[in-house]
């Protein structure tokens, strides 16, 4: 399918005027097809020639105004609309489609638990023509009204109200203008819960065999919804844009969801069927409130192209954590977001794919390069830089900025330069120099303290700063002051922090004695790499957990993380210093996030393999520490920490001994009782570990499947049949992954439980082979089967576990003569740059 250019775009723009859809779809049509109908009504301001994008199975008929057009003339997604007139026109079009099985377009999901069966759309940045046809760009918006023909026990969901006309047929309320990628269906026989909040109808929506795990948090989701529907009432002056608020929580979604106006979609492991932790409900809610602010953020108003993209996503990563503090009990969230999610936008930031948080037009020439956009730098760095403008300029003038943009640009199209003049109104601060430093440059910046101390115990400090060869940028930030609490071993008590200006301010001369502890970046203001003087960082290391503030603690410990990936802490340093202060540690976010990095990156991938056991002995211990702490009625506040290392235990053991028992038993000691999630996960890990017989895993395996019959259940037998240690188990994984025949193909989420599955750092004699056919087959994966299963395969089934130069040596061959397709080249690179750092960490460690 040859992607939208640029240039393309910019010319049919000036051509013609779109003014509304008139789409009907058919979902009575079987299990492989739907009916797509579509009428479009369009002015061309001049004489001119076009083409409308469609992607059938089958295209019937074609007319402009009333005279046909030959199907035939279809080329690739392309049909030609020659000899455009001056004028008003109208195309009809009528075609069949096909259901998607990989979150593309229209994706079509039968449950097993139940036999049921749904559909939803799923339309961007370009899979609106996998569904009907559509001049599809983002700034030729316009009216769509729908009407939806479907099974009679089936409900019908959209971006307007809808309305059973009669049994089986639906018609969705006309929405305001609003672009192509942005319209929703979802059809099934959903369970809803609905309400009414000023004045308008909300629901939320899921299938029917998740509905008791929905109505146990109804209440929730539905008061953080109400609480940030207010809040974003109260800082912003123009009002919901849309008739209704609907939120849908649908099977095997790619993203984690769609901010598709008056009907947001969401992945349906939002609806949470075993225990989660309280980071995990507060996550749920950053996704909530994040999907909120682009009804204003990218649906009101929309980015012209998407070399924008940050316009949408930045703004509603920032408001999505920030809205979230203010209005609900979740006030801790930047602490999440520093921990959890800021790593995604320095690692994206120093891989050879960086790009620019706003790149220049000519980087971003056509859809297929937009769409490797949507990583750590427009979602993580993008939210960071706004972070710090708010710190620099101020909430209310950035507020203003906001609201000022708003309304000049309602239900219309708008760039950078529209933003950053709308903000520029607001404020005397030069914004526009600021932009061009902080959203036009690449890299992350480092900050490093320089402290002298006299003989006489007086002490300045100064920062040194270090940039990417873009150049470094200006950062406002707050320097956090600690000495040791006299009264508490272990303690650390804040003096008055400093605010500095980098690199406008000089050296500072103390006022008291040297901290114990000097902190650049506290609170975590900025975007930058944070180095602490050897004072500080010896401090550091002992007293950790005695920091007072979690968000301080965060900024340390991503200071350790980056400096073991540059190469400047050991690894086994970082693990030492996570057995030491992870069991004192009463921020879950922390434990978590810390954990997740010792484990997956420490353990697996920078260690030497001949420390890889004494790492997850490491671990096992630590988690076990948690556990004692956590025992008894009097720490039931506590049972997201418990949970974390319960799942920490399992993906650490070593052995059988303990979580067979646990297994068995159905329980932990002390609790918690094993849920479905549980007991997968021990499944996986004693599958790995080839803890018993083949024939006993595989009827252990086959027996928790008929006890969870579910979709997750079919995800978690997927994953450890794919994980057992046996020759055939993992030929058979490999066909199933690599199969790209119709309905034999594994659907996305499938895909991805196999292939997680799969590569097991325990079981590399017997992977070996399998490291140059993942090069040798996955391009001929991507290219059969798009962009979606092509990011999974780069994603989930590259061999991770193989830090060695020849994977380095295999994947740039591929890259270079293997023609991977837009999609997997990216995620290539970014791993292959992420393999290299762990080659280089690892023999730095194995030379120590």
């Amino acid at each position: 399918m040859p992607a939208l250019q640029r240039d393309e775009a910019q010319t049919r723009a000036r051509l013609i005027d779109v003014h509304r859809y008139d789409i009907a779809l058919d979902l009575t049509q079987g299990e492989d097809r739907f009916g797509s109908r579509t009428v479009i009504h369009f002015t061309a301001r001049t004489d001119g020639d076009t083409f409308v994008e469609l992607r059938p199975a089958e295209l019937h008929s074609v007319t402009l105004d009333g005279h046909p057009l030959d199907p035939a003339d279809l080329d690739d997604n392309r049909l030609p609309l020659t000899g455009l007139a001056p004028g008003a026109h109208e195309l009809r079009l009528d075609a069949t489609m096909r259901y998607s099985r990989t979150g593309e377009g229209m994706h079509r999901f039968t449950d097993p638990a139940d036999g049921e069966s749904y559909v939803y759309t799923q339309l961007f940045l370009d899979d609106v023509q996998r569904v009907f046809a559509a001049f599809d760009q983002p700034d030729l918006k316009a009216v769509f009204a729908l009407t939806v023909t479907a099974p009679t026990d089936w409900s019908v969901l959209g971006n307007g109200i809808a309305t059973r006309c009669d049994p089986g047929h639906w018609t969705l309320a006309p929405t305001p203008l609003i672009s192509s990628y942005l319209v929703a269906v979802a059809a099934g026989p959903w369970h809803s819960v609905r309400t009414e909040h000023a004045g308008l109808p909300f629901g939320i929506h899921c299938r029917r065999s998740l509905a008791p795990h929905l109505d146990a948090d109804a209440d929730e989701i539905l008061d953080l919804t109400r609480r940030c529907f207010d809040r974003y009432h109260q800082i912003f002056e123009e009002p919901y844009p849309f008739d209704s608020y609907d939120q849908a929580f649908v099977p095997e979604f790619n993203a984690g969801a769609m901010e598709n106006p008056g009907l947001v979609t969401f992945r349906d492991e939002f609806v949470f069927r075993s225990a989660v932790t309280d980071t995990e409900r507060q996550t749920r809610g950053m996704v909530i409130s994040h999907e909120m602010a682009h009804m204003w953020f990218g649906d009101l108003v929309t980015l012209q192209w998407w070399d924008d993209i940050w316009l949408n996503e930045s703004f509603a990563e920032y408001m999505g954590y920030q809205v979230l503090a203010e209005a609900t009990r979740f006030t801790d969230t930047w602490t999440d977001f520093a921990i959890a999610r800021k790593g995604w936008g320095y690692d994206a930031d120093q891989r050879p794919s960086t790009h620019p948080v706003a790149p220049a037009p000519e980087d971003v020439p056509d859809t297929a390069s937009a769409l490797l956009n949507f990583d750590g730098i427009s979602y993580a760095k993008g939210a960071s830089a706004l972070r710090q403008l708010v710190a620099w300029m101020g909430e209310k003038d950035f507020l203003a900025g906001i609201n000022d943009h708003f309304a000049r640009h309602r239900f219309s199209n708008a760039t950078l330069a529209d933003f950053i003049d709308s903000l520029a109104r607001a404020t005397d601060r030069d914004v526009h120099a600021w932009a061009e430093r902080w959203l036009r440059t690449t890299g992350v910046d480092t900050l490093t303290p320089v402290v002298r101390e006299a003989a006489d115990g007086n002490w300045s400090v100064s920062v040194e700063q270090t940039g990417s060869p873009d150049g470094t940028r200006p950062h406002r930030l707050t320097v956090g002051l600690y000495d040791h609490d006299r009264t508490t071993t272990g303690r650390l008590v804040p003096r008055e922090p400093l605010t500095w200006d980098v690199p406008d301010d000089g050296a500072r001369a103390a006022t008291r004695g040297r901290p114990a502890l000097l902190l650049l970046n506290d609170q975590d203001l900025t975007y930058a790499k944070v180095r602490l003087d050897p004072v500080s960082w010896d401090t550091a290391l002992g007293a950790l957990s005695g920091l007072p503030d979690p968000l301080t603690r965060a900024v340390v410990w991503n200071a350790a993380r980056d400096m073991v990936r540059d190469g400047e802490l050991a690894p086994a340093a970082y693990l030492d210093a996570a057995r030491a202060h992870l069991p004192y540690e009463t921020d879950l976010a922390l434990v978590q996030g810390v954990l997740a990095f010792a484990r997956t990156q420490i353990a697996d991938r920078y260690l030497p393999r001949t420390q890889r056991h004494t790492a997850l002995a490491t671990l096992t211990a630590l988690s076990r520490d948690i556990l004692r702490r956590t025992e008894g009625p009097e720490h039931g506040s506590e049972a997201g920490l418990r949970l974390t290392a319960v799942r920490a235990f399992i993906d650490s053991a070593t052995t059988p001994e303990g979580i067979q028992d646990w297994l068995d038993d159905g329980s932990v000691p002390g609790g918690p009782r094993l849920d479905p999630e549980l007991r997968w996960r021990i499944l996986g890990r004693l599958a790995t570990l080839g803890a018993a017989p083949l024939d006993e895993l595989r009827a252990a395996i086959d027996a928790e499947l008929a006890r969870d019959p579910s979709a997750t259940g079919r995800e978690g037998a997927a994953r450890c049949h794919a994980a057992l240690p046996d020759p055939a188990a993992k030929q058979a994984a490999w066909d199933a992954l690599f199969t790209t025949d119709g309905s034999a193909a594994l659907s996305n989420y499938l895909f991805t439980a196999t292939a997680t599955g799969f590569w097991a750092p325990e079981q590399l004699d017997l992977l070996r082979p399998y490291v140059a056919r993942y090069f040798t087959d996955v391009p001929a994966l991507a290219a059969a089967r798009g962009p979606a299963l092509a990011e999974a395969a780069g994603r989930h089934a590259f061999p991770a576990p193989f830090v060695e130069d020849h994977t380095l040596h295999l994947g740039e061959a591929c890259l270079t003569d293997g023609n991977p397709t837009p999609a997997l080249r990216r995620k290539l690179i970014d791993q292959l740059d992420d393999l290299r750092r762990a080659v280089k960490v690892r023999a730095a460690a194995e030379n120590a």
